[in-house]
């Protein structure tokens, strides 16, 4: 399978990592980009992402017979209007989108009776840094991708979606979109969260940047992803913010568990809670693991 022509629609790290990788895994033949931000299609076209650099969607996708949206999950309806009138009937159109339920209803508003064409994908993966100078051709290999088709696609055509990320090295697997939201809720955009929460309220201490120097692998650890991009979280926790809130709600139940367990010193209670969740976590492999990584050490 060999695509002749690659429209980019957004260049950032997600589309230009993949546009990396299908070249890298001889996918496509040429790439064209086109990002609202010139600087990022013309930064993607210099740095050998894209060949050509198109004025506006509807340019991009002439000619192409696959289509990544890596673009805002908010723009896709917009973006989705604004290609639709150059877009090839054969052409499989794809995104990178964290959430399914409102990408998969805008794609529905923008394309009408061509959506089975557009295949809603969430490939979980990425990096704290954003941007087209951060893309990397690995970025995708033993990484887990979700497909949520619908009624109205085809076999052949989620086959056909498969295939282009196992090429790519990925893992796939299927979920309806309702689903998928539920379940990236909880191990991906809630703990995104929490991060976020636990350094804003670190930072809100006086001795906050204080306690900060004496943070070490640990602190490390579960605060990494407090690193992620600004714009692309607000956009995702506003989206899908119905799972996780209720993730919050779950959370905050667990927590109070824990603090009348302190308040009470019951330590064979504490004892047995903890246990149980540490065994659980030291027992859990991401998927492609060979074995889960050693316990952090009480020094961290």
């Amino acid at each position: 399978m060999v695509f002749e022509q690659l429209a980019l629609i957004g260049c950032g790290l997600m589309g230009g990592s993949f546009a990396l990788a299908a070249r890298e895994a001889g996918l496509v033949k040429r790439v064209s980009g086109y990002s609202r931000s010139a600087h990022s299609a013309q930064r993607a076209q210099a740095l050998g992402v894209v060949d050509t650099v198109a004025a506006t969607a509807e340019q991009c996708v002439q000619g192409a017979d696959l289509v990544l949206l890596a673009v805002p999950v908010a723009s896709t309806e917009a973006t989705l209007r604004s290609l639709l009138p150059g877009l090839a009937p054969h052409a499989l159109v794809m995104d990178v989108g964290s959430t399914k339920q409102d990408v998969v209803l805008a794609a529905q508003a923008a394309m009408g009776e061509r959506m089975a064409q557009f295949v809603p994908a969430h490939p979980i993966c990425g990096k704290e840094v954003a941007g087209i100078e951060h893309a990397d051709a690995k970025l995708y290999q033993h990484q887990q991708v979700i497909l949520t088709p619908l009624p109205c696609h085809a076999q052949a055509t989620v086959a056909q979606a498969s295939e282009v990320w196992r090429r790519l090295g990925c893992r796939v697997r299927e979920l309806a979109p309702a689903l998928h939201d539920q379940a990236l809720a909880a191990v991906s955009h809630f703990p995104h969260m929490m991060a976020f929460a636990f350094m804003h309220s670190l930072m809100a201490q006086p001795e906050g940047e204080q306690f900060l120097a004496l943070g070490g692998p640990g602190f490390r650890d579960s605060t990494r992803i407090a690193a992620g991009d600004a714009d692309l979280w607000c956009d995702v926790l506003l989206a899908n913010s119905g799972p996780v809130l209720a993730q919050a709600q779950g959370l905050r139940r667990a927590l109070a568990e824990l603090e009348g367990l302190v308040q009470r010193q019951d330590r064979p209670a504490l004892r047995g809670l903890i246990a149980q969740v540490s065994q659980r976590r030291a027992d859990w492999r991401m998927a492609g693991d060979i074995a889960p990584p050693p316990p952090s050490s009480p020094a961290d």
